[in-house]
């Protein structure tokens, strides 16, 4: 995917997300089963991953490189990356510290919700300001995969909120 599409993936995808969430009455947001995320914290994790990538790319260019270093590879295709986080995840990955969401009231869903739109906006806009070169010469770090190229790191939270989708649907049984 080039840049543009990654961008218009990251919105789609996000939208989806935060559309179902949406469509939840105050029980199904609520519902936990066995311990599980209630679809509120699902919606707190996304928020929580975009808006540390938002964070890390609003960084100067060079901050970035000192701080994580280049490339040293080609960045992997998104089915690679995609089968690489699966893989991790049946190797029993999970959210580690701040990406850890808290509980969210129904009353505090459309405030988070606004406030990941924005974020993935405000991700879409720094990631106008990356060449398809630079995209895959910046590296990041990610607490589950190691380190991602930028390329990656946006092909990661594209597959990320699917993911949590997924799990949402899963968790209501639908």
């Amino acid at each position: 995917m080039n840049n543009l599409e990654i961008q218009n993936k990251l919105k789609e995808n996000h939208k989806g997300f935060t559309d179902l969430i949406f469509s939840l009455n105050d029980n199904e947001f609520l519902f936990a089963p066995n311990g599980k995320w209630t679809a509120g914290q699902q919606l707190d994790h996304i928020y929580r991953s975009v808006s540390a990538l938002t964070l890390g790319l609003s960084l100067p260019k060079f901050v970035i490189k000192l701080y994580a270093g280049k490339a040293n590879r080609p960045s992997k295709d998104y089915d690679a990356l995609v089968a690489k986080y699966k893989l991790r995840l049946e190797g029993g990955g999970k959210a580690v510290g701040r990406f850890i969401p808290k509980p969210v009231r129904p009353a505090g869903k459309t405030r988070l919700k606004e406030k990941l739109l924005r974020s993935v906006n405000r991700l879409c806009k720094l990631t106008d300001k990356y060449s398809e070169t630079q995209l895959d010469y910046y590296i990041l770090p990610h607490p589950l995969l190691g380190k991602l190229t930028i390329r990656e790191m946006l092909y990661f939270t594209i597959y990320h909120v699917e993911h949590h989708q997924k799990l949402t649907l899963r968790n209501l049984g639908r």
